[in-house]
């Protein structure tokens, strides 16, 4: 029970501490589920990360059910997922009730812009942290300088790319095995 308890309240934490959507929660997962708790590998985020954008629904909510069934099962999964929903919950109702009235004052709008740059360095921060370990040599490289390419340049959705990055990945690790087992 204290484990759940935890769960929550990190996962609390972390959803009230998350502008910008599930993007900008990445610096902020890697940081506390990474480095401070040890509840997972920068890969396993990765991966849980890759698996939350691929399923329908909100990709931080997906990363953290990941992480608390990980930790505990499915009860794991739902309190993490509760976790990091309450603070949206309270603070949109909040938000809603003001927001109508006050959002064409330019003390509002200056906030938000402030805001918005804020979370493009979060997002910034977590591609630079986590491409360090995920881009590591020239397969890797190639899959990354593809994709962004792609994304950039295409209207492939997110989907369709995380698939063929993850095919690609795979053929490349097949090669390998294959090449590996000729030369034995």
């Amino acid at each position: 029970m204290r484990e759940l308890w935890k769960l929550y309240r990190v996962f609390f934490n972390i959803g009230i501490c998350t502008f910008g959507g599930g993007y900008a929660m990445l610096a902020l997962l890697q940081r506390t589920i990474v480095e401070q708790y040890h509840w997972a590998t920068e890969e396993e985020l990765m991966d849980y990360y890759a698996i939350g954008q691929c399923t329908p629904g909100i990709i931080a909510l997906n990363t953290s059910t990941f992480i608390g069934y990980k930790r505990r099962g499915i009860p794991g999964g739902i309190v993490a997922s509760l976790g990091f929903l309450s603070p949206s919950i309270v603070i949109i109702l909040i938000i809603a009730l003001f927001l109508k009235n006050y959002a064409s004052l330019p003390l509002v709008k200056h906030a938000f812009t402030g805001i918005r740059a804020c979370v493009t360095i979060l997002i910034l921060d977590a591609v630079l942290k986590l491409g360090k370990k995920s881009v590591v040599d020239k397969r890797s490289w190639a899959v990354f300088l593809t994709v962004a390419l792609l994304s950039v340049f295409t209207k492939l959705s997110s989907i369709v790319l995380i698939v063929a990055a993850g095919a690609a990945g795979w053929l490349f690790w097949h090669k390998d095995v294959e090449q590996e087992a000729a030369e034995r």
